[in-house]
């Protein structure tokens, strides 16, 4: 790695372990690539980064990354906006919206709420979600936050916020996924599975 240590070739290696997942060597694999086969790709890659964080920013109403002041889900005027999906990353929106028929729109927390990490419900945006609520459009909120205990925590206060609103919640059910044996659940799913059981007939 002394090759990496200094100089534009280990400024161009640091970079591109900000990336998850990516360690030094990995870093190093890719800077060498783009320098020896592809410094065009490299070059698009360079701008296309650059114009993305100087122009994607969050949409006006629900959070979700978007180069526009409302995001495609905002703004399409299909989908129901009485209905109100919380999710805690941006990665959610996406498997939500390809694998489910859910055809109501979002809200980005991006994180969840943390006390010892200092994060609050301003950190969330739950102030934006809280005028939301109040307008009267939203009838329905369905939780999406992760089985942590702060997720679960964060889902707490957003059941009292929209209570106190007479806005119905929803909570996505958790537990054996399809396709999976039973002998090979953990408690915790199992419990969880058992406690959102659902009639048949």
């Amino acid at each position: 790695m002394a090759l990496m240590s200094s100089g534009l070739l280990g400024d161009l290696v640091e970079a591109l372990r900000v990336l998850p997942g990516v360690g030094p060597k990995s870093a190093q694999r890719m800077a060498l690539h783009l320098l020896q086969r592809d410094r065009a790709g490299g070059r698009r890659l360079g701008d296309a980064l650059s114009t993305a964080m100087d122009g994607i920013g969050n949409c006006e109403r629900c959070r979700i990354f978007s180069d526009q002041a409302l995001c495609r889900w905002c703004s399409d005027p299909a989908r129901d906006a009485s209905k109100v999906c919380i999710v805690e990353n941006p990665a959610d929106v996406l498997a939500i919206d390809r694998s489910t028929d859910y055809d109501g729109r979002f809200f980005l927390l991006l994180g969840h709420l943390s006390p010892l990490d200092g994060i609050g419900p301003g950190d969330l945006g739950l102030d934006l979600l809280q005028t939301r609520l109040e307008s009267g459009e939203v009838t329905e909120l369905t939780l999406a936050t992760s089985p942590t205990i702060e997720g679960q925590a964060t889902a707490r206060y957003i059941t009292e916020l929209a209570a106190a609103r007479d806005v119905a919640v929803l909570q996505i059910a958790r537990g054996i996924p399809v396709g999976s044996e039973l002998e090979f659940a953990d408690g915790g799913t199992l419990s969880v599975a058992f406690a959102q059981r659902t009639p048949v007939r």
